[in-house]
């Protein structure tokens, strides 16, 4: 059996390398949720959403984001390798009236992790 070239090897490798580099460096997104703990009942809050991944890019990226506040869903984004991200993070930023205790759900996915399962935050209502 005759083995091929050498150069073959380093083309294959040069090709193959980077995305399985890529694949086997990959993560689940992180996602951070910043608001105030206490507010004034019939106050209006900034909820600001952080997903961190570690890329975003042709074959690897972050497939959705989902927020969800006091279980309704307020946010639904979904990427795809024609609609990326902008960045490895990137924020969603939320204007929300809080009338009573309120609880924020975040959660994104990788489309080839998947997700490491929502975070949570908790804003209480005073009168």
């Amino acid at each position: 059996m005759k083995l091929p070239k050498p150069g073959l090897f380093l083309l294959i490798f040069l090709c193959v390398g980077p995305i399985s580099a890529n694949i086997a460096l990959g993560n689940q997104p992180t996602v951070t949720i910043e608001a105030p703990a206490d507010v004034i009942k019939g106050s209006e809050i900034t909820i600001r959403i952080t997903i961190d991944h570690s890329a975003n890019d042709l074959i690897h990226h972050v497939k959705w984001v989902q927020v969800l506040v006091n279980y309704q869903e307020i946010v639904w984004r979904e990427y795809s390798l024609f609609n990326l991200p902008e960045d490895y993070t990137f924020r969603i930023e939320i204007k929300y009236r809080v009338n009573e205790d309120t609880e924020i759900r975040g959660e994104a996915s990788c489309n080839l992790h998947g997700s490491r399962g929502p975070t949570f935050l908790k804003v209480s209502a005073k009168k």
